[in-house]
């Protein structure tokens, strides 16, 4: 685990006081002694949040409202660790596109006006790596929307980052089975105002990262009619591990409680079938060049073959304009190391080729596992 400093920022610093204490009082105010002096200052930061949001709604609301989306967003969707930052860092070197940074999501109730003030800020404020891995990180470093949805009030399962000693939340938006009405028609309205405030600010078409959205396509497809998914996998005993550590790491960094994972092992289980029941289910709706599954492995073996794969696929085009800053991209990464992880128990393998039997057999990963 790499330092997360006491001084740097929070993603809860960027939500409105009004959901933020909605938040706490969802959790019934659990939060620990030690993280007592963080909620002060996310408190007072929700403050200054809700005043620049109606700044931003002023300025900007009715330009938002009328931007139109004429060419969907690209989706990298799948598990938690299986190599979306990576796969997300390779196709945004696609100039055409743009993609929302760590600081639009930190900060989605006022980026718009706030946008060259204070990032640099934010900045200098974050650890130079992500505390669960050696990625590099920062306020202009591409990110993941969920955290700019749960940062607007959206209801998000990453909530359960906040208080990791309460019971999950929402995590029926992770296969979009059974969401309640009122929940589904604030999800969509809040992804639609991000894209399209996204989109007003940088005039391209958007490459998002998110892997909650693995299990929401039927419902993204519906938003963004035509948009383009890149699915990513990879072996399943690999991602137990990595997430396994992934999140007592970031509820650490995150949390208000001092976390205590006792349940660590079946969230990871129930989450991934979540998201995968729900992604099998609805992945039917899109057509051929609206989807692509491609391997972890092979992507790292073969970075350029694979992306050349993704872009005839989805029928993107102008591959070639962008072939030289993916492989400049590729070099400067040559010597990333990854993690290592534990050995995992013996019953442990056991329940993750029961429980994940399926994606093991169809993304081929069973020779993997002999």
């Amino acid at each position: 685990m790499n330092s997360y400093p006491a001084w740097s920022p929070r993603f809860w610093h960027g939500m409105m006081m009004g959901d933020w204490l909605r938040l706490l009082a969802r959790n019934g105010f659990r939060v620990h002694p030690a993280r007592w002096g963080l909620v002060a200052t996310v408190s007072f930061a929700t403050v200054i949040n809700s005043v620049l949001r109606l700044v931003q709604t002023a300025a900007y609301g009715k330009k938002v409202a009328e931007t139109e989306i004429d060419q969907p967003p690209l989706f990298i969707i799948g598990h938690w660790r299986s190599g979306t930052t990576y796969l997300h860092e390779l196709l945004v070197q696609d100039q055409r596109y743009a993609y929302p940074n760590t600081y639009e999501c930190f900060a989605p109730n006022h980026f718009l006006v706030t946008r060259r003030i204070l990032p640099w800020l934010i900045h200098l404020l974050l650890p130079k790596q992500r505390p669960m891995d050696n990625m590099l990180t920062g306020a202009y470093y591409p990110q993941e929307d969920e955290f700019a949805l749960g940062n607007m009030g959206c209801p998000t399962p990453y909530w359960r980052m906040v208080f990791p000693n309460e019971p999950p939340c929402f995590m029926e938006l992770l296969d979009m089975q059974d969401v309640a009405p009122a929940v589904l028609e604030r999800w969509k309205r809040d992804m639609d105002w991000f894209v399209r405030a996204l989109t007003f600010y940088k005039q391209k078409p958007l490459i998002l990262k998110s892997p909650p959205h693995t299990g929401r396509v039927a419902v993204l497809a519906e938003l963004f009619p035509q948009a383009r998914f890149i699915h990513i996998t990879r072996n399943p005993e690999t991602l137990f591990a990595s997430t396994r550590r992934l999140w007592p790491t970031l509820d650490l960094a995150q949390g208000m409680q001092i976390p205590k994972n006792e349940y660590l092992d079946e969230y990871i289980f129930e989450a991934f079938e979540r998201m995968y029941r729900g992604f099998e289910s609805q992945r039917g709706c899109l057509a051929a060049n609206q989807i692509i599954d491609v391997r972890y492995e092979d992507l790292v073996a073969d970075p350029i073959g694979q992306v050349e794969r993704i872009y005839r696929q989805l029928e993107l085009g102008g591959l070639e304009a962008v072939c030289e800053r993916v492989v400049a991209f590729v070099g400067e990464r040559k010597d990333y190391q990854p993690n290592r992880h534990e050995e995992l128990e013996p019953d442990v393998r056991a329940a993750i080729r029961r429980r994940w039997a399926g994606y093991i057999a169809k993304y081929g990963y069973a020779a993997d596992l002999a």
